[in-house]
């Protein structure tokens, strides 16, 4: 595959990318290499890394516990002090191998450690690979509200290595797949397509859309670096997904969803918006509706739960103000920005995903 340049660095693939990341280390005055990882990828990633390593540097490991849960502040502490302990300096290189928490999280603590230290993305789930890869976003949540602390910084890298993938659930593939699905519904129907002619979820099959789905996310970024305009169409699916996601991780008494399970119920119910505003059609509603609850399964969200949700639509970090912005469609590929939409209207979204 071939690399793809994202701004000022490269993404790349296979073994290539390997390749790239030793011509690096080759080539730059590095005084240590530190390796973020969680204990899923310390014990099923890490092993294929080192193995393809080639550095005199000295490398020392740093572990964090999984899950969106500790994607906040106190753990980029916990690893700002561990930078600190094990001898850290500005020539100092963050290598974070792990899923969208770790690349967030890493490069937001390399970005701001001693004002800022190299870092490279090696991404190893399918959301994270399509989804945090390009783009120059970092940052940690607020509580339960995503991404609210951060800034934009670019890695000096990112290796997409499909080996990785076979490590995860398949959970976890359905997640990333949501943003494929993004991608398809908002900027190339043919990956949407694609996807509708599955029968299974084989790996196989979906790697042949991440170097597409890459592509089109990097297409957008670099027209639109701080998203003013066409980069708005990233949030397709995810102001209301945001909510539900960010709800039910709160909730002591719901199971949390992955990122792509949120992200589902959030397309599903803004197609619903769509059709009500932008005259969406209906007939492509249906089929949103029923592709999406055939790979992801229906969530149960209760009416009582639905001012908590909305309520958390307040602090969406694309709102101006006070006003919840959506981005909604007039067809496959054609959106508008800057959607008001109504509580009632928003209910009655609730009301028809849940039917």
């Amino acid at each position: 595959m071939k690399p793809i340049l994202s701004n000022n660095y490269f993404v790349n693939f296979n073994e290539d990318a390997y390749l790239k990341l030793n011509a690096f280390l080759a080539s730059k005055d590095i005084s240590k290499i530190f390796i973020l990882v969680d204990e899923n990828t310390n014990q099923n990633c890490l092993p294929i890394l080192l193995e393809s390593l080639e550095t005199n540097s000295e490398i020392e490991i740093i572990e964090i516990e999984s899950g969106e849960e500790n994607k906040n502040l106190d753990t980029c502490t916990g690893v700002w002090h561990a930078l600190t302990e094990l001898g850290a300096d500005r020539k100092s290189l963050l290598i974070n191998l792990g899923g969208g928490v770790i690349t967030d999280l890493g490069g937001f603590v390399a970005s701001c450690f001693k004002r800022g230290i190299r870092f490279i993305n090696i991404p190893t789930t399918l959301l994270s690979m399509v989804d945090a890869s390009v783009g120059g976003k970092t940052g940690v949540d607020l509580g339960v509200l995503k991404n609210q602390i951060g800034l934009f910084s670019d890695p000096e890298m990112v290796l997409i290595d499909p080996q990785y993938l076979e490590t995860v659930e398949e959970r976890e593939i359905r997640s990333g797949l949501a943003e494929i699905i993004k991608y398809g519904l908002t900027y190339d129907v043919k990956l949407w397509s694609e996807i509708t002619q599955f029968k299974e979820l084989y790996i196989s099959n979906i790697i042949s859309l991440v170097h597409r789905s890459i592509e089109i996310k990097n297409e957008v970024v670099t027209e639109d670096p701080k998203e003013h305009g066409l980069r708005k169409i990233l949030n397709f699916g995810h102001t209301l997904g945001h909510a539900i996601e960010s709800y039910f991780l709160e909730s002591e008494n719901k199971e949390k969803l992955t990122h792509g399970e949120a992200i589902a119920i959030g397309m599903i119910t803004e197609a619903f918006l769509s059709e009500k505003l932008l005259n969406f059609p209906s007939d492509k509603l249906i089929e949103i509706k029923d592709k999406l609850l055939n790979i992801y399964g229906k969530v149960v969200i209760e009416t009582s739960d639905y001012d908590a949700i909305i309520e958390l639509l307040i602090h969406d970090k694309k709102n101006v103000n006070g006003k919840v912005n959506f981005v909604l469609l007039s067809d496959f590929e054609k959106f508008k920005f800057d959607c008001n939409v109504d509580k009632s209207l928003l209910i009655e979204a609730l009301d028809y995903y849940s039917l």
